[in-house]
């Protein structure tokens, strides 16, 4: 069997499958964004890793290095966020080719830095080696949170309210702005080779970039929502399922609706668009919804909350209720803005899915 024939979380749950939890104190494993260690106290840690691989998830022919390092770290507070925990330690361990310089290093570590400062984490260790097929980048967060705070996919209920924070699809959109220019720049360096020029005597290459800041802040720096996790617990909410939008809002919603047991409705007007991404959406002769639903990359928090907290989450900033949970037999249904409905299937990104 070929490996993209499972996907990445298929693989997982194969992988996985058979292991059987022996500790007492491993309350949660494999299945979240976190896995939940229980200790003395009422506290309990929450751990997650992230791995990211040059080529795959990113490429540093137009993401700065400092950038990259900021990003890096934010992937991985954004999982201890999507189960209402806080951060706390950090440990990045590198694989890196000989074309790399300390320089070169430094710029990551700023922006690494940068993210923990920001976020009350401190960076406790790592490891470092040597890599033949260039930089890969390795991360795991530790954080906490009280026992009965922690929000796992699994806990989605029927008539549930769906919300996700800021709005969605920028960061696909920044991708496709970036890979655009970078292709314009490519068959200028292409054609000037076939004419027999001198790299270094081209003019500076100079990318369209205007219009478009916020696209590109939300691929290169995006913000792992800190702020919705506070202004939740100011408002005395806590979910009943979460968890960050990474690969896009389909395929979260999938996660949760299946681990939960449930099925969901969710309406097309009602996802939150940036004025930007639709214009560059429109640009590309890209569906800006199928953007919004499968780009992904947000980093945004997908969850659900009680139907009768309806007044008290709508009045917490940076929220929207897209749809609502349902019984299962009832599956997972797009609403689209002329009243039809379609089912909504899980196209988000897939990193071992197969080109074919």
């Amino acid at each position: 069997m070929e490996i993209a024939e499972l996907g990445e979380f298929g693989l997982i749950s194969h992988l996985t499958e058979e292991i059987e939890i022996k500790n007492a104190e491993t309350l949660k494993g494999v299945g979240d964004d976190c896995a939940v260690l229980a200790y003395d106290g009422e506290r309990r840690v929450l751990v997650t890793t992230d791995l990211l691989m040059e080529g795959v998830h990113f490429d540093l022919q137009y993401v700065p290095l400092k950038h990259l390092g900021y990003k890096s770290a934010m992937v991985n507070l954004s999982d201890i966020y999507a189960m209402n925990g806080r951060p706390r330690q950090m440990t990045v361990s590198l694989a890196l080719s000989k074309r790399f310089t300390v320089e070169d290093l430094e710029q990551f570590y700023d922006g690494l830095r940068i993210a923990c400062e920001a976020h009350g984490c401190d960076i406790v260790g790592g490891d470092t080696t040597s890599s033949l097929t260039g930089l890969a980048i390795s991360i795991t967060c530790i954080g906490d949170a009280p026992a009965d705070k922690i929000v796992y996919r699994s806990g989605a209920k029927d008539t549930d309210l769906i919300c996700v924070t800021g709005d969605l699809g920028a960061a696909y959109m920044g991708l496709q702005l970036l890979e655009r220019e970078k292709s314009v720049y490519n068959a200028q360096v292409r054609e000037a080779r076939q004419r027999g020029e001198d790299l270094a005597s081209l003019p500076p290459f100079e990318p369209d970039f205007s219009g478009r800041e916020y696209l590109l802040e939300r691929q290169l720096k995006p913000e792992a929502r800190r702020d919705i996790i506070e202004a939740l617990a100011k408002a005395d909410i806590v979910p009943t399922a979460m968890m960050d939008i990474s690969d896009g809002l389909s395929s979260e919603l999938h996660h949760i609706c299946r681990q939960s047991g449930v099925g969901c409705r969710i309406y097309e007007e009602r996802l939150p668009l940036d004025y930007q991404t639709a214009v560059m959406a429109e640009e590309l002769n890209l569906n800006v919804t199928t953007c919004a639903l499968n780009g992904g990359e947000d980093y945004e928090l997908l969850f659900t909350v009680p139907l009768a907290l309806h007044d008290r989450i709508s009045a917490v900033p940076g929220v929207k209720v897209i749809g609502h949970i349902t019984k299962p037999e009832f599956g997972l249904q797009l609403v689209c803005r002329n009243g039809t409905e379609m089912e909504l299937k899980a196209q988000g990104w897939n990193p071992i899915k197969s080109e074919k």
